[in-house]
């Protein structure tokens, strides 16, 4: 066994390495030729460099024999990775016929241990990835989408990488890579803010197609208070609004927006954060919750009532909205697919935690709020992480 070049390493494997472990003739071929690299997305190999070749009777220590007579023999290669880099489920590898699939490690349970797909070979698999990364990084065969932005430009991307998937699986795309295909493209529906002065130049009538035009709520001037002062969150707000409720966020629309002293007012003992009287409260998150606005600045905060703290959100309005219109087209595409076609283990897009990472390195592409180095907090980054919480 060996690791070669430096980014990525790229681990290969001897003939004596594969003894009879692996019988498959391209597999054996690809494995002691290019090899794997020790990660690319959201896959790791380094367990593969550091143990080499195992069972999964090996990698579980099985004495019982309860695994399934059909996992027992699949070779443990690697792992799938939350955003974290986290390991989430083990890659296995079939070294009769080639074919890699997942799984969870079930360690008082082996006998409910189930394979996912992910490819029908490790080619197939690396190209895959490739494909993924180059559409996240718009380098290679996606190169062509780095100045380009908009639902159609976004659509154009998803087909092309569909369509790599597709070929390549006969057109059973597993969960993994089909929600890659319909989720990292959307990073490109918004353009950088040129013409609105904000971070992002949404698309006329985005929320108003994705929400109901009747759900979007677009504020007067009389609605403003004197300390909302940056312009641009004003055009924002008056102009393109925000969705009055979603399942994640409540607008105030009841009286004109109150800066976070007035909201607080008939609580005198209420610990408020310093410049409150130049926040601006838009609504609720969760309960005890708000989402305010800094009105010199525009920066979208949370304010945890409880833990009386102020977290960075957003950067402005036009990320908010990108983020709730993100989480609802998230969910949308969820429900048709498990309407139109059969459900993969009841998760249409796939397991929670790489879908989790997939929708946090979306938000990251436009709003660099939750993965900047200062960012000890991140409300939907956390939220997003959170499977009993039911965003996802």
């Amino acid at each position: 066994m060996s690791t070669t070049g430096t980014a990525p390493a790229v681990i290969t494997l001897t003939d004596d390495d594969l003894e009879r472990l692996v019988t498959h003739a391209s597999t054996r071929t690809w494995l002691t030729g290019p090899g794997l690299p020790t990660e690319i997305g959201l896959l790791s190999f380094a367990e593969l460099g550091r143990e080499g070749l195992r069972t999964l009777t090996d990698a579980t220590g099985d004495p019982d024999g309860r695994l399934a007579v059909d996992m027992r023999d699949q070779l443990v290669i690697g792992g799938l990775l939350d955003d974290e880099g986290r390991e989430t489920e083990s890659v296995l590898l079939d070294g009769v016929t080639g074919e890699v699939s997942t799984t969870e490690f079930w360690w008082d349970r082996p006998d409910l241990m189930e394979r996912r797909p992910l490819a029908p070979s490790l080619e197939k698999l690396v190209r895959f990835a490739t494909a993924t990364e180059e559409l996240t990084q718009l380098r290679g065969q996606f190169a062509a989408y780095a100045d380009r932005h908009g639902p159609q430009v976004a659509a154009e991307a998803s087909r092309q990488l569909l369509a790599i998937f597709e070929e390549g699986t006969g057109g059973e795309v597993p969960a993994l890579w089909r929600a890659a295909a319909l989720i990292r493209p959307l990073s490109l529906t918004a353009g950088p803010g040129r013409a609105s002065g904000l971070a992002l130049d949404l698309p006329s009538r985005l929320l108003d197609q994705e929400f109901g035009q009747g759900e979007i709520w677009r504020f007067e001037e009389v609605d403003f208070p004197a300390t909302l002062t940056h312009e641009p969150t004003r055009r924002f707000l008056r102009d393109t609004g925000l969705p009055e409720d979603t399942a994640l966020f409540r607008l105030d629309t009841d009286v004109p927006l109150p800066t976070l002293a007035e909201h607080h007012a008939d609580d005198p003992a209420a610990e408020l954060p310093d410049g409150a009287d130049h926040l601006i409260r838009l609504g609720h998150l969760v309960e005890d919750s708000s989402l305010v606005v800094d009105g010199r600045t525009g920066a979208v905060l949370h304010w945890s009532e409880p833990e009386a703290v102020l977290h960075p959100l957003n950067t402005d309005v036009s990320t908010l909205a990108f983020t709730l219109w993100l989480l609802s087209r998230e969910a949308t595409l969820d429900e048709e697919l498990s309407q139109g076609r059969d459900r993969v283990l009841g998760e249409p897009l796939g397991p929670h935690a790489q879908l989790a990472a997939t929708m946090i390195q979306v938000l990251s592409t436009v709003d660099r709020t939750g993965s900047a180095p200062d960012a000890d907090w991140h409300y939907w980054t956390e939220a997003l992480r959170d499977e009993a919480g039911g965003l996802l």
